[in-house]
């Protein structure tokens, strides 16, 4: 069996303040080792289950996060950007039994986390076909494009619930809940222990989370600033709403999401 891991760290249990996510600041030391943990718990269920490949994408900001030496011997680790359309899911592929995702966030206008936000913190929301969007729609459905489903997510408890809606067989572990500028967040070794147990369970149930791709994708952004508006809606086929929203309308997921490298 072999196994895709898409790792981001706001997400993860613990994980409140943005100096925890960013390289350079004291509290990030913590973030990454929590952020580690959680996926190596993942590894650990997808090798319970019977995977004997598994490669996982640092996914987040400088995608140099995970520490390296903490995985085991049957994982491939994918740091840095391929500055592909994949993004976040870079090397994926049809060969592929199913995908995991590790420390997903609520998407930008959501109120789920206090770090919400969707690829960056430029905008206000992404919809997709007029649905709000965080990342994992944008990568769950680039992994349904290889015909690859997304079989198991953890991340704060509204993504979670938000993930059920795109792919409901879908098996979710919220590890916290995000109040205001607060998060209520579980104990570390619990959360690692429910990713194991969780990834391993899901494992068995590939088929039940496969997704049917529209038939195009509509991508709908609201910048904060109507700069970025502007300079997105100079985009081959983008069109410009109002100030702030410009559309782009794709073919498939591969089309939006190139589209979505240049205009957010």
């Amino acid at each position: 069996m072999k196994v895709y891991i898409s790792a981001d760290i706001e997400g993860c249990t613990f994980i409140t303040d943005w100096k925890e996510t960013e390289q350079g600041e004291e509290e990030y030391a913590q973030g990454r080792k929590i952020m580690t943990n959680e996926v190596v718990a993942a590894c650990e269920g997808a090798i319970a289950a019977g995977a004997t490949e598994i490669v996982i994408k640092d996914a987040h900001d400088s995608a140099l996060n995970l520490i390296p030496y903490a995985f085991p011997e049957e994982a491939t680790l994918i740091r840095g950007w391929t500055c592909t359309p994949e993004s976040m899911v870079a090397g994926i592929d049809e060969t592929f039994d199913a995908a995991v995702f590790i420390g997903y966030h609520s998407g930008a206008g959501f109120d789920g986390n206090p770090l919400a936000h969707t690829m960056n913190t430029q905008n206000n929301y992404v919809k997709i076909n007029g649905r709000p969007a965080a990342e994992f729609d944008l990568n769950a459905y680039t992994a349904a494009y290889y015909d690859v489903p997304v079989v198991f997510v953890s991340g704060d408890e509204e993504l979670c619930e938000h993930a059920k809606e795109l792919v409901p067989e879908i098996t979710a572990v919220g590890v916290k809940k995000g109040v205001g500028e607060a998060t209520f967040s579980m104990n570390l070794n619990k959360a690692c222990r429910l990713i194991k147990e969780g990834v391993a369970s899901a494992l068995k149930n590939t088929d039940a989370c496969k997704i049917k791709s529209p038939d195009s994708f509509e991508m709908e952004i609201s910048f904060k600033d109507p700069v970025k508006a502007l300079r997105g809606s100079f985009y081959p086929g983008a069109k410009q709403l109002d100030p702030r929203t410009v559309t782009y309308t794709g073919r498939d997921i591969q089309d939006m999401m190139t589209a979505r490298m240049f205009m957010l």
